[in-house]
């Protein structure tokens, strides 16, 4: 649903109520300003008028204690200037049978409207048109406010995501909202995909205005607690009254503070805009190209760049971005769940990628034994998703035997042979039957999977080396004789002959990959 609301009545607008029509209004100085609104109408005939006025009212006057004194007439537009009212509305014939020239070039000189009525009006009745109107705006802004506390407040309690909290506030609000950080990076938007593209798609420029200009329909409220400030939310083009627009925007405010505060950490909501672009780039559900414009608003350099995709397995993404920003690499990281974290890199033309991509695997290497797998480098934006699909595979195809396969520090696609075949084609029915086949004798057996299947497969991965594998194994090499010839009287096999060995690692691979 949308608001409700009516628009905040502006001097124009009351201008065109039916009571007023009658009075036959004319717009004698200040009518590039009419559009300012009206919060108040207010009779008043004294030349201090202004000390009675708070701003924003819409004055009426007949003008009985200022004819034949042009001082206090051009003091009572100044008065009115001082206390920022709206406009004043003078109607003729009690003492004026035309506009004054005073109060008219004084109006003009403030910029303040002046309208005068050329029939006999009742003030009575303007004022209780008006002042119903907005009576009734307050109240439904009022219920507005809560019906918005109320949905969002449900939300967080049966703990929505953040994305469900912000397609809440863009249903009421009727516009794209972003919410970004204090660098203007967008973390996270909501509202109709085609408006949200429009905006992200200039939002370099947005961002350098500060999130635009709020007369223009820019709504932004500050997020942040105990003095410190740490985000914006912005309602990006919004038509209703600016000042429901405010209200909305400090509701989604107070919302997404209490929510980041459930849902812990200061990165929170930069994962989440990095993992939300980083996963529809790898499944393909979103095209590339539509996605470049959430790519630069989230901070990412694409103009020029070269991306280096990699992944790597059993990552900390939080800690990995630490890593990013203290080798001063441009780039993003996102969990992709399954043990794999996902690194976009985005390097200048004239950075080596390989040499870049050493770099970042030889921190990584001092800290944790972690598996960096990378694709070929890509100029084309278009090409990253198949880059960073091409590295999710290479990175699961060697999951749980970097140690055994002694890899580079950085896998890539020609690193894993038979290993990466053998996982793309996991899923084909006859592979599947032939490794139930193969592997029948141990995988029928309880001590199996405990203690033989990860003998064999260590065995297998070293190219049959029995001194590495008892290594590895922290077992004596009589103990291993002994459970490799368990392995083969179970298999009905001779690991010593080239034919049948491959054959068994084989079969073990695509277990392993359909296990996995």
């Amino acid at each position: 649903m949308t608001s409700a609301l009516e628009p905040a009545l502006s001097v124009r607008q009351v201008l065109t109520l039916d009571r007023v029509l009658a009075g036959e209004p004319e717009v004698v100085a200040g009518a590039g300003n009419l559009d300012r609104p009206v919060r108040w109408v207010h009779v008043a005939e004294a030349a201090d008028v202004g000390v009675m006025l708070t701003g924003g009212e819409m004055v009426l006057t007949t003008g009985v204690l200022l004819a034949g004194d042009t001082d206090k007439q051009a003091e009572y537009i100044r008065s009115l200037h001082r206390a920022e009212a709206a406009a004043v509305v003078l109607g003729l014939g009690r003492a004026f049978p035309s506009p004054p020239d005073v109060m008219r070039r004084a109006a003009e000189r403030c910029g303040l409207p002046m309208v005068v009525l050329h029939r006999p009006f009742p003030f009575a009745e303007l004022t209780e048109e008006v002042q119903s109107r907005l009576v009734r705006r307050k109240f439904a802004a009022v219920s507005l406010s809560e019906t918005v506390r109320t949905a969002l407040t449900g939300l967080i309690t049966a703990g929505a995501p953040l994305k469900r909290l912000l397609d809440e506030i863009a249903v009421h609000a009727g516009c794209p909202v972003v919410l970004t950080n204090l660098a203007h990076r967008v973390l996270a938007t909501a509202g109709e995909r085609p408006a949200v593209d429009d905006v992200l798609r200039d939002w370099e420029r947005i961002a350098r205005q500060a999130g635009g200009n709020e007369g223009d329909g820019w709504v932004r409220a500050e997020l942040g607690g105990r003095g410190e400030r740490w985000g914006r939310i912005v309602l990006c083009g919004y038509r209703g009254d600016s000042a429901v627009g405010r209200l909305l925007a400090e509701r989604a405010a107070e919302a997404l503070v209490l929510h980041r505060m459930l849902t812990g950490g200061a990165h929170t909501w930069e994962e989440h805009s990095a993992q939300s672009l980083l996963t529809d780039l790898v499944s393909g559900a979103v095209p590339a190209r539509r996605l470049l414009p959430r790519a630069r608003a989230a901070g990412l350099p694409v103009n020029r760049r070269t991306f280096l995709p990699l992944v790597v397995r059993d990552g900390d993404p939080a800690h990995l971005d630490r890593i990013l920003r203290l080798l001063g690499l441009s780039g993003l990281v996102a969990d992709l769940g399954d043990g794999a974290t996902a690194v976009l890199l985005s390097l200048a033309r004239d950075q080596d990628a390989e040499a870049q991509a050493a770099h970042f695997a030889g921190r990584l290497a001092t800290e944790s034994a972690t598996v960096v797998a990378a694709a070929d480098a890509r100029t084309a934006w278009e090409d990253v998703p198949a880059g960073l699909r091409e590295a999710r595979h290479v990175a699961d195809a060697v999951a749980g035997h970097s140690a055994a396969l002694d890899l580079p520090p950085v896998v890539r696609l020609r690193d894993v042979h038979l290993r990466g075949l053998i996982r793309l084609l996991r899923d084909d029915p006859h592979v599947q039957s032939f490794a139930e086949r193969e592997l029948d004798g141990l995988l029928c057996g309880h001590d199996a999977e405990a203690e033989l299947l990860p003998v064999l497969r260590t065995y297998l991965a070293t190219g049959r080396n029995k001194s590495r594998t008892a290594q590895l194994h922290h077992v004596s090499r009589p103990a291993l004789y002994r459970r490799l010839e368990v392995i083969q009287s179970r298999l009905g096999v001779d690991l010593d002959d080239f034919e049948q060995a491959a054959s068994v690692h084989i079969a073990l691979l695509a277990h392993d990959a359909q296990q996995g």
